[in-house]
């Protein structure tokens, strides 16, 4: 590890990571209710934005030699029932993009979505569950690590209203940090951030291909914030005062905010 983690450090590269992304959107002219619409549109507007930001993390992550503890937890929460989350999660966006209508979808806008979904995942989880989390847990215990890292994870969206959002950005915000919290769980159950990835762009690809499903995604999605803060309550319940050791992290090495 080339840099002792630190919250301070976390938070700039988040920040750079946002910059990146939102600076792409600005130039690219993005109109957000309209990212899905054609395959020249997911492509400037999902795929570019993300593949820019996936390269900042890629180096900010190498150069402080955080990789280990980003991707990997020293072991596994338990108890395991938990996983029930995750599993409604997933099972959740299964349901949303079977119930939607793709007859319009083409070729190359499915390949741009797998492609866009899959970077969603790798870099929202990388900057968020993983960095935000490694360098808070330099500082905090982990109950205030899951709600900063969350809280940040749904504030990333509020961007999203001065971009075409509008005020359901707001929303956003909220259902955001359940969905947070579930991945939050994921990480923590699973033992690595990978799974918590892959849930997150399957998560993303059902909400953005197709057309349709509206009620059906929002009832799911508020079900799914319900039981993530239930969940996490039952987790973290015996955490109150523990910070979780961190692979290739000194346990001396804790410092101050």
């Amino acid at each position: 590890m080339k840099h002792l983690p630190r919250p301070r450090t976390a938070v700039l590269v988040f920040l750079a990571y946002l910059a990146v992304f939102y600076g792409i959107w600005a130039v690219n002219g993005v109109k957000y209710k309209h990212v899905g619409d054609s395959a020249s549109t997911i492509a400037k507007w999902y795929v570019a934005p993300l593949a820019g930001g996936a390269l900042v993390l890629v180096v900010a992550v190498s150069l402080l030699g955080w990789w280990r503890p980003v991707l990997s937890e020293v072991q596994r929460a338990k108890p395991r029932w938990l996983l029930i989350g995750p599993i409604f999660m997933a099972l959740a966006a299964a349901a949303t993009l079977l119930a939607k209508n793709t007859s319009e979808t083409t070729n190359s806008m499915w390949i741009l979505l797998v492609v866009g979904s899959l970077l969603v995942g790798f870099c929202e989880e990388t900057a968020t569950r993983g960095v935000l989390v490694v360098g808070f847990r330099a500082a905090y215990s982990e109950p205030k690590v899951w709600f900063l890292s969350t809280l940040l994870f749904g504030l990333l969206h509020l961007p999203n209203w001065v971009f075409g959002a509008g005020p359901a950005a707001v929303a956003q915000v909220f259902l955001a940090f359940g969905g947070g919290t579930m991945l939050y769980l994921t990480r923590r159950l699973t033992g690595s951030l990978i799974p918590a990835m892959l849930l997150h762009g399957f998560w993303d690809f059902a909400a953005f291909v197709g057309k349709g499903a509206d009620v059906l995604s929002s009832s799911l999605t508020f079900l799914n914030l319900v039981l993530a803060l239930v969940l996490v309550r039952v987790l973290l319940k015996r955490e109150k005062n523990v910070k979780i050791a961190q692979l290739g992290v000194p346990e001396h090495a804790a410092v101050a905010a």
